[in-house]
């Protein structure tokens, strides 16, 4: 069993709940955001975040991690998110500054904007598996890192869906200006066309020149192995098989 595979089939098994909202309001929070990142494995594209406070009185059937639901069910539950969230923002970090500050501080400036871009801001964060540098006016905002977080949160997972669905808009946008990667189809991950046209033709100006195999510059990024991982676990994967895609 590969390790995307591992991995897979272990966010296939994590419940998505309200558990960690709960600790939050239990604590005297009232609002509740949700962060989260996706495209930070891709080697083409900006990464792109959302933040999301859900209102607590209404519930939203169906939310989880959204590389394990199907595109048609992502863009029905990012409807439903959007017209009954308290508030959603959303970030996107090009790639210029991505190659210059590096993936990990891009996914956490994205992060952090689409946290300070929310109306009304929140009282609590529940991140994705991230710290994010966010103070409130008068201290520090609370917030809970989740690992998996967006199979386990059920706000996290609605940040993910919205981040998702609008990055793949932007990539379907961009797929025609640069037919030659198969961007609509593999969204910028490392898929065999893509990889193949990188060698046939070299990159585009949409190209991330720090990420192996499109690097050019001698600063390596940091957690080559999980952009690795995500590469291979994301996407809108068979029920039994992953595919590469966020």
């Amino acid at each position: 069993m590969s390790a995307a595979y591992a991995k897979m089939c272990l966010l296939k098994s994590l419940k998505c709940t309200l558990k960690f909202e709960k600790q939050a309001w239990a604590n005297g929070a009232q609002l509740v955001a949700g962060v989260d990142e996706v495209g930070r494995g891709c080697l083409f594209g900006p990464v792109v975040a959302a933040a999301v406070i859900l209102d607590h009185s209404y519930r939203i059937r169906g939310l989880r991690d959204s590389k394990l639901i199907e595109e048609d069910v992502r863009e029905r539950l990012a409807e439903k998110i959007r017209a009954h969230a308290v508030a959603i923002s959303i970030s996107v970090v090009d790639v210029e500054t991505i190659d210059r500050i590096n993936i990990y501080h891009a996914s956490r400036m994205a992060m952090t904007q689409a946290v300070a871009q929310l109306q009304p801001l929140p009282d609590h964060l529940l991140v994705d598996a991230m710290v994010i540098d966010f103070p409130s006016a008068t201290e520090r905002l609370p917030q809970t890192k989740i690992i998996h977080g967006d199979a386990l949160s059920v706000s996290i997972a609605a940040a993910s869906i919205i981040a998702k669905v609008e990055r793949d808009r932007m990539m379907r946008e961009l797929a025609p200006q640069y037919p030659h990667y198969d961007i609509a189809s593999n969204k910028g991950y490392s898929a065999p066309k893509h990889l193949a046209a990188l060698r046939e033709i070299g990159p585009s100006p949409m190209h991330r020149m720090s990420f192996a195999p499109v690097w050019t510059s001698q600063q390596m990024q940091e957690s080559l192995a999980f952009m690795e991982e995500e590469a291979a676990v994301g996407g809108d994967p068979a029920p039994d098989q992953p595919t590469a895609g966020d």
